[in-house]
């Protein structure tokens, strides 16, 4: 009897970054139809502007750095598409340039590309653009075609909007957040598809609608207002960024919830959901090393 021996892997997967990021971005078309339709044509020249630089920016770094062109993968596009989905929706072209510049070559590129970052490199870029120019960044317009005009988000005013109203999106705010439905929509072909997995969105959502309930506010719409819903679906759920271990995910998940009801409800700034995914993708390998895997074949003393 003859035995084939071959090396790792055995089992082989179709799940490779391009199909996971095309994923991604088909999740994605909800939001950015709701965006076009709410904030007109501002909105899609911008999504076209963030894509496109944040691919030639990666390409420029690759080639650079002499490597092998990876622009094929899609996660530069990913990443300039969220970027733009988390900006305003009149904010000037070049504010999504100069972040998919930062996310692209700061975040990722210099950290050694796909898979070595260590923050999500979208929320990084809306961080470094808040912090920089919160003029632009907090100039918000209400979805009222091209005569849009200055309004305050719903974080600031919740009593002003219906749930129905916060849910459907008829509401100022940055581009891909502002629709819960279409939202809900991408996250449930993501989780159709096992491109991710249901554990960080529903723990994060569930921290934050209970802390902002144990802080006196309505956990309804703090559900339903700001960027919650699309960052626990489209930002917190990274690959590279949370952990692996799905005990470690709630975990950190939750801890993106308290920190952004902590921030919405106590600190000067409205939203919170940045700062508090950010945080906790510090925190991700230290929780990971609090769940190691038991490895097959060996007991619990060998697995460590």
């Amino acid at each position: 009897m003859k035995l084939n021996l071959n090396p790792a892997p055995h089992v082989h997967s179709r799940q490779d970054t391009r199909w996971l990021m095309g994923n991604v971005l088909i999740a994605l078309l909800p939001c950015c139809v709701a965006g076009v339709v709410y904030f007109g044509v501002p909105a899609l020249m911008l999504m076209a502007v963030s894509m496109a630089s944040a691919v030639l920016f990666e390409a420029l770094w690759q080639k650079l750095c002499g490597r092998k062109l990876l622009i094929a993968d899609g996660s530069a596009a990913v990443t300039g598409l969220i970027l733009a989905l988390n900006l305003p929706p009149r904010a000037p072209w070049w504010l999504a340039v100069m972040g998919s510049a930062f996310a692209v070559v700061i975040v990722k590129g210099l950290f050694g590309g796909l898979g070595d970052n260590f923050i999500n490199p979208a929320m990084a870029a809306r961080a470094l653009l808040l912090a920089s120019w919160p003029k632009f960044m907090t100039a918000w317009t209400a979805p009222s075609g091209l005569d849009a005009v200055t309004s305050a988000t719903p974080l600031m005013t919740p009593a002003a909007w219906t749930p129905l109203e916060l849910f459907l999106g008829r509401i100022p705010g940055c581009i891909g957040e502002t629709c819960k439905l279409a939202i809900l929509a991408g996250l449930a072909w993501l989780l159709i598809t096992r491109t991710i997995k249901w554990h960080i969105p529903v723990a994060m959502m569930a921290s934050l609608c209970l802390f902002s309930w144990i802080f006196g506010k309505d956990p309804v719409a703090a559900a339903l207002s700001g960027g919650a819903l699309f960052g626990a679906a489209f930002m917190a759920t990274d690959y590279v960024t949370c952990p692996v271990h799905p005990a470690a995910q709630m975990i950190y998940a939750a801890g993106a919830g308290l920190v952004a009801a902590v921030i919405r409800s106590y600190a000067g700034y409205p939203e919170g959901v940045t700062y508090g995914i950010l945080l906790m993708n510090a925190a991700a390998p230290l929780l990971d090393k609090c769940f190691r895997r038991r490895v097959y074949g060996h007991g619990r003393e060998a697995a460590k």
